[in-house]
């Protein structure tokens, strides 16, 4: 068995050189659990898997498994692999990774029956942790640049840790150059299992920090990294390269940034190479500007070279200032990279990179004040993405939704809810949050769970072996993120078929992995209609992008989760009827909807029905008095078709219940003769108090179903609702026994001297008081007011002609002080009716003095 010599391999470094010292040597035992803490540079990263390996070694057979260490990206995971191969290798360091250090990433494996240390990205440790829980063979994980604080990284670290509290033998070692070291030996530490902290000290060169802020307008806006801040960017370090020796490295937020960075800076500089470096690039490209070389050269990289790579040579790092987070987009309904400024705990891992080997310096793009403002770290990708694939391998892990699993942060509860209403969707977990069949088949092929059924569901509807190239050569596309010309998957499919798109080497090695995933999955049939090919496996993939056009020649289309988008007028799709979306972007200034479609396939309707998630639902609604019925058909918010059917009777119930509890009670188009029954009862509740029920909107909404329960079911069979009886409908609120004495209580009418029942008018706020309006000559000798409930009747006394001649409450008082008035005033105009000097002794009348009544 193979063991490392570490002189060669630490020589220089500082963590080598602290190995003793720190108490490093003495924690590597089986079963120990570490966190180490060390500054860039340090030599973490390549010397701590080899003393592992070492001291793991030395116990004999149990203790020889493989070590395993995790890096949050491929270029670092192949990077540290050859850096680690070169050292361990003979005095010639012409070892390639395949023997005693290897990697396994995404697509790129070089491992053999001989490897000790094998570098991998977290999403690979995650495939295999969810096929082989127990770790066999492994006697060790070293968690690097866990402070990163990528999703997969969260999600190893809780996993590993409940490994071993099963596996007392399993050594796990969490690595950072700005971990919260006690933070993490807490969450690692387990049951009579305490986890040390070993702190390495850096040895860094002298750094200065010049500060270069643009003048003008912002670095970014809504479309991204503005190209004046670029073109400032690439001046500083012109700059930078003519004041100070070395190598120089730039770091900008993304790959579109790098392109352009390197356009303006190569040939501006005599005699400097200018090279890219960021994850999409092929690994020779990597592997070029990670090696050393005699050409002075500057190196444009994304946050690839923050932390794990060296790039060789750097004396000057050019910092823009700014870093890409992904967070979730609701338009878009994924998660997207967005710009943002970086954190100081990143501004600091970039200055570092200048003064690894000797004194160097570091220019940042923007103002020194504005230091104190930025955020103390990156947000964890876990408070921010969507969290489908990480929802569904929780699942799978048997921990649904992270219960009882050790993470750093607890996933938001919304998002976790998003995700699993999306993989319900897929058919990839149950109610109760657990794998489904289906969950597991999917979480074994490492891409989004959308993408995964779009493969399996290309594969089995194209047809054999040429089905799942098809389905795999589609998903492939989607993953890779590629802007689609004219918003047209095929063409994007055409130019990496032709090898003109620049991620085509890329495209092709992963279309052959996922062909073979799929394979089990095709059978030997041709289902799909010619040229649908991509549009299914799309659909299939986000059902909830499926999207329909709105009518005549418009490019406004709107998708089954209800986002409006509309194709960028150069879109070279057409404009057909069904669309399956793979990309949708906010557009800032976009005129129509305010997101604009970037990658899309044509689809016929037959295959989005087919794949859509397609629903049927009967909709009961109350319009225009009377209730109806309706069969939609739909793809979310997309109506499929609309078909009259009979009104179920409780489903038409509650469609009026719901309508008068969100309209209000309006809506039963009371007659006169209901609402003055419950201007009556309005009055008894509230001059009587109990037991006379409150009649108020909100007291009959809470009642419904009690005084209206009847006049629901007549409704929802069809009646209108003006033939509904609200009289008898209201008394049944009335209390039993006491409904008999309601009418006593609260007359209708009352009775004058002339024997006329008058219609008392109750008034609408039941504070104020009945009225009695009644011709003056009915009421002679009448002088007791009349009580209701305890108040008194407001009399409003009026002419022959039916026009108020006086309101009082005081009949007594009024024929003393105000009739004589009101009889001069009004004797001569109406001559023919009776106005006596004494209206007490005075017999009432109806009508006039000749008629005697």
């Amino acid at each position: 068995m193979t063991s490392f010599d570490l002189s060669r391999i630490g020589a220089g470094l500082p963590v080598a050189e602290q190995a003793e010292s720190s108490g490093l040597v003495g924690a590597l035992v089986p079963g120990a659990r570490l966190v180490v803490q060390a500054p860039p540079g340090a030599g973490k990263t390549t010397y701590v898997p080899a003393l592992a390996a070492n001291a793991l070694l030395t116990g004999g057979d149990a203790r020889t498994g493989r070590v395993i260490v995790t890096q949050p990206r491929r270029v670092a995971a192949r990077a540290a692999a050859h850096r680690l191969a070169f050292l361990a290798g003979p005095a010639g360091g012409d070892t390639e990774p395949g023997g005693p250090v290897g990697y396994r990433v995404r697509g790129d494996t070089r491992v053999s029956a001989a490897t000790r240390i094998e570098f991998c990205t977290t999403g690979v440790l995650l495939r295999r942790l969810l096929a082989e829980p127990d770790l066999p063979g492994v006697a060790a994980v070293v968690l690097d640049e866990v402070h990163e604080r990528q999703l997969d990284s969260d999600l190893v670290f809780g996993m590993v840790r409940e490994i071993a509290e099963l596996r007392d033998d399993l050594t796990v070692i969490a690595m950072s150059a700005t971990l919260a070291a006690e933070r993490f030996a807490e969450l690692l530490a387990g049951p009579g299992a305490p986890a040390r902290v070993v702190r390495i000290d850096g040895t860094l060169h002298p750094l200065d920090v010049d500060w270069a802020p643009p003048s003008g307008a912002a670095p970014f806006d809504a479309r991204g990294v503005t190209d004046a801040f670029l073109t400032h960017v690439a001046e500083t370090a012109r700059g930078a390269l003519a004041a100070w020796p070395g190598n120089g490295l730039v770091f900008v937020p993304g790959v579109r940034e790098v392109e352009r960075v390197v356009g303006l800076l190569a040939g501006a500089v005599p005699e400097v190479a200018v090279l890219p470096l960021h994850g999409r690039l092929a690994m020779a490209q990597q592997q070029a500007a990670l090696t050393a070389d005699t050409q002075r050269r500057i190196v444009v990289a994304t946050s690839v070279a923050e932390s794990s790579l060296t790039v060789p040579g750097v004396r000057i790092v050019i910092d823009s200032g700014l870093a890409r987070e992904p967070r979730y987009d609701g338009i878009r309904g994924m998660t997207g990279l967005v710009t943002r400024t970086e954190s100081r705990a990143s501004a600091e891992q970039r200055a570092g990179r200048a003064a690894r080997e000797a004194p160097g310096v570091a220019v940042r793009c923007f103002a020194a004040e504005t230091w104190s403002r930025l955020a103390a770290a990156p947000t964890p990708e876990i408070l921010t993405a969507d969290l489908t694939r990480a929802t569904l391998d929780l699942a799978c892990w048997g921990t649904p939704r992270g219960e009882g699993l050790t993470l750093p942060d607890r996933p938001p509860p919304a998002a976790l809810a998003r995700a699993e209403e999306t993989l319900r969707d897929l058919g990839a977990v149950a109610a109760d949050g657990r794998a489904t069949a289906e969950g597991h088949r999917l979480a074994r092929v490492p891409v989004d769970p959308r993408l995964a059924r779009g493969l399996f569901v290309g594969a089995e509807s194209l047809g054999g072996p040429t089905g799942a190239r098809r389905a795999a050569e589609i998903v492939a596309a989607l993953e890779a993120d590629q802007r689609a010309p004219g918003a047209d998957l095929a063409a994007l499919l055409r130019d990496l078929r032709s090898g003109r798109s620049p991620g085509a080497a890329g495209w092709r090695t992963e279309s052959k992995r996922l062909a073979r995933l799929a394979e089990v999955a095709a059978v030997p049939a041709d289902m799909a209609q010619p040229g649908q090919e991509i549009g299914l496996v799309v659909a299939a993939a986000y059902p909830d992008r499926i999207a329909r056009r709105r009518g005549g020649d418009s490019r406004a289309y709107l998708l089954a989760s209800g986002t409006a988008a509309d194709l960028p007028p150069d879109s070279t799709l057409g404009r057909p009827e069904w669309l399956a979306v793979a990309q949708v972007d906010r557009q800032g200034g976009h005129r129509g909807s305010g997101a604009i479609i970037r990658a899309a396939a044509v689809l016929d309707e037959e295959t989005a029905l087919t794949v859509g998630l397609l629903s049927e639902r009967d909709e009961v609604t109350w319009v225009g008095g009377r209730v109806g019925a309706v069969r939609v058909r739909s793809l979310g918010a997309i109506q499929v078709s609309v078909t009259p059917v009979p009104v179920p009777r409780e489903a038409g119930a509650a469609a009026v219940r719901s309508a008068l509890v969100s309209s209000g009670l309006g809506l039963l188009q009371w007659p006169d003769a209901a609402m003055a029954l419950r201007r009556r009862m309005a009055f008894a509740a509230e001059h009587l108090g109990a037991p006379w029920p409150a009649v108020t909107d909100a007291a009959l909404i809470e009642r419904l179903d009690e005084w209206l329960g009847p006049e629901l079911i007549q409704l929802a069979e069809g009646a209108a609702v003006r033939s509904l009886d609200l009289v008898a409908a209201l008394r049944r609120l009335l209390p039993w026994p006491q409904a008999g004495t309601f009418d006593e209580l609260v007359p209708e009418r009352l009775a004058v001297p002339t024997g006329s029942r008058i219609r008392l008018a109750y008034p609408e706020d039941p504070a104020d008081r009945p009225v009695l309006a009644v011709k003056l000559q009915e009421c002679f000798g009448l002088t007791d007011t009349p009580v209701v409930a305890g108040v008194p009747v407001l009399f409003h006394l009026l002419s022959p002609a039916g026009r108020p001649l006086a309101v009082t409450d005081d009949l007594a008082s009024f024929w003393v002080n105000a009739y004589p008035g009101v009889r001069a005033e009004n004797r001569g105009r109406y001559a023919k009716h009776p106005w006596p000097e004494d209206p007490l002794t005075a017999p009432p009348r109806r009508g006039t003095t000749r008629s005697g009544r």
